[in-house]
């Protein structure tokens, strides 16, 4: 019990001190630019929790971070860095589109769990193909999942625009059937659907998967010695592909909550949504863990919405946040870089020994 409250304390001081290394990087540019710390933090906090609705608002932004982050840190724990996360958003978003608005006559508890289900199995069959290819083929799966990230995009784009587009000629499908629609108003006046209890469980089942079954320490032990997994009788080719399906399943989870939740269809994809590369960030300065993915994604919320509304009552460039949010990353990362070399050298004087 006390290594654990040790190793826990451990992981929540590293984020809690970059943030406020952060922070006061920001006010040494906001005073470089003439304007007043105070008063800019000061509507940062008013645009994040000033009142009820806006907090729902931040937490609206939070969600999807939220299962990006845990796509990321689930295929993390395997020894993976599945970068492809956006195009099994992509992916994800249309085929939960698609379950949405054509397939009809179904109660809304049963259609709506129903095109989460479709969206998450067409992200994790795209993440799978990198995982295959991983495993069977040497391929690393960073090159794959860059790769397929455009042909996500490319695709959907072509399907969006082609047989699944709206008969109406708006550049999207059809609207999804409000049968199959997240319940939004959680607090009144906000956005905030039900979307945010499913982000809060998913974040459950992962920690309890990756801590609490055999399959999940299967998955940990290949991240963590792959040669020593395998000669114990793991198999380390079928953790592989089977981590980058659950991480793109994750990825389609978010797209379908955040089609039911927010977008109601599937819109041409003008470029990358930006959820996939932000859930990187979130699952580095949450250390990987389900709890800290979600404390990560919250702040990355509020960052969000605190900087437009920062920048909206003081003209302080947004990018001051933009500044935060890096000087944030860099200090995880300094960190994590930190306890390798220390892990490395002390295994050399081991051997040394």
């Amino acid at each position: 019990m006390g290594n654990w409250f040790k190793e826990a304390l451990r992981q929540l001081t590293v984020p809690v001190l970059a943030v406020i290394a952060g922070l006061l990087v920001g006010t040494i540019f906001i005073l470089s630019t003439g304007g007043d710390p105070i008063e800019a933090y000061g509507a940062f906090f008013e645009a994040v929790a000033g009142e009820p609705y806006k907090f729902g608002e931040t937490l609206v932004s939070s969600i999807p971070l939220v299962f990006t982050g845990l796509a990321i840190a689930l295929a993390f724990r395997c020894g993976l860095f599945n970068i492809g996360v956006e195009g099994q958003y992509l992916v994800g978003a249309l085929a939960t589109a698609w379950a949405g608005y054509a397939i009809k006559g179904l109660p809304g508890f049963i259609h709506a769990p129903l095109a989460i289900l479709v969206g998450m199995l067409a992200g994790a069959f795209w993440a799978a193909i990198p995982g295959f290819l991983k495993a069977y083929r040497g391929v690393h799966e960073v090159i794959n999942s860059i790769m397929l990230n455009y042909t996500g995009w490319y695709l959907t784009h072509y399907l969006v625009m082609g047989i699944f587009r709206d008969p109406k000629g708006n550049n999207a499908t059809p609207a999804v059937l409000e049968t199959a629609m997240f319940t939004q108003g959680i607090i009144e006046r906000s956005r905030l659907h039900s979307g945010f209890y499913v982000a809060l469980l998913a974040a459950f089942l992962v920690w309890v998967f990756l801590w609490k079954t055999a399959a999940g320490y299967e998955i940990r032990a290949v991240g963590f010695a792959p040669g020593a997994a395998e000669y114990g009788g793991i198999s380390v080719k079928r953790n592989i592909v089977l981590a980058m399906a659950l991480s793109g399943a994750l990825a389609g989870l978010a797209a379908g909550v955040q089609t039911l939740g927010i977008a109601g269809k599937f819109y041409e994809p003008l470029g990358f949504v930006g959820f996939g590369f932000d859930g990187i960030a979130v699952a580095l300065v949450g250390q990987n863990h389900p709890i800290g993915v979600v404390l990560s994604a919250l702040l990355f919320g509020a960052l969000e919405r605190g900087g437009a509304g920062m920048n909206a009552a003081t003209e302080i460039p947004k990018n001051v946040i933009q500044i935060v949010q890096g000087t944030v990353i860099f200090f995880v990362a300094v960190e994590g870089l930190w306890r390798y070399l220390r892990n490395r050298r002390t295994k050399k004087e081991v051997k040394s020994a």
